[in-house]
């Protein structure tokens, strides 16, 4: 566990901090006035004399046990993203949930909030439900349904023996690169996460996550969604490289990977439960 560990050492990753030189904020944005005069008519402007705070964490989450993950079949006859959760997926999200609300609520912090982003498939809506249960209203800030945190296309109706070759194939040729007939890759997943990470800086950096008129240091991310869309998410925020890639495997079905914010700003992955990161390692 230890040397995989080490070899994933992640690499320096700041949010809503600036890397250039820059100007006082009042000479930012008096020239912004004048180049811009219509900006001031917007609420969320880019331009701010102070930066709002980071959130505290972004927490990663796999929906609970799926139809499709006890039975195969079920991806012949139902779109994919229409599969719900089993009766131990719902409990495994109410599980998750409580788990979410003591990270959280920990250290006696009184004025924390959860900001959820989603995919739209069916099973991680229905996680995001069976989560949200554990909550008061007050502490949710909001709620975004996010399509590019959807699950990997695989090609509409799946033929189960197609597939399983399709997957022999995919070891062969590599787990990144290869694209199913009429779906995607692993690579391609990582060109709409990119999207989507660019989505989740400007939304840290103009502070669309804090209430109207507040500046609460205690903010929760919370990210639902798939196994690989995840292991994509890490790889694209930590720069990990193709082979690291590879070499990961999902965290359990309604299991939760914690990225506490550290010194500098600097988002690090905290490893809450040694058997969800022992799952994910592979080791």
């Amino acid at each position: 566990m230890a040397a995989l560990t080490s070899s994933f050492r992640c690499c320096d990753s700041t949010i809503g901090n600036n890397h250039y030189p820059t100007a006082s904020s009042a000479t930012v944005a008096a020239n912004a006035a004048v180049v811009f005069p219509g900006l001031a008519h917007f609420p969320e402007k880019a331009l701010q004399s102070s930066s709002p705070p980071r959130p505290r964490r972004i927490i990663l989450v796999r929906h609970g046990e799926s139809e499709g993950n006890i039975d195969e079949s079920v991806y012949t006859r139902v779109p994919d993203p229409r599969i719900g959760l089993t009766a131990k997926g719902w409990s495994q999200a109410l599980d998750c949930g409580r788990q979410i609300h003591d990270i959280a609520s920990s250290g006696n912090v009184k004025d924390w909030k959860v900001y959820f982003y989603v995919s739209p498939y069916l099973r991680t809506l229905e996680t995001l439900r069976g989560i949200g249960k554990a909550f008061d209203r007050s502490n949710i800030v909001g709620i975004r349904e996010e399509p590019r945190l959807r699950e990997q296309d695989f090609g509409n109706f799946q033929d189960r023996e197609k597939m399983r070759v399709e997957k022999e194939i995919r070891l062969r040729y590599g787990r990144f690169f290869y694209r199913f007939p009429n779906g995607e890759s692993a690579a391609d997943v990582y060109d709409r996460i990119t999207g989507f990470r660019e989505t989740l800086k400007a939304d840290i950096d103009f502070g669309r996550f804090q209430p109207p008129g507040q500046q609460n240091p205690n903010m929760n991310i919370v990210i639902v969604s798939h196994g690989l869309t995840l292991r994509v998410f890490l790889m694209r925020w930590y720069k990990w490289t193709v082979e690291q890639f590879e070499g990961l495997n999902n965290f359990d079905n309604g299991g939760l990977l914690v990225m506490q914010t550290g010194f500098g700003g600097r988002v690090l992955p905290f490893l809450f439960l040694y058997v969800i990161m022992h799952n994910l390692l592979g080791c």
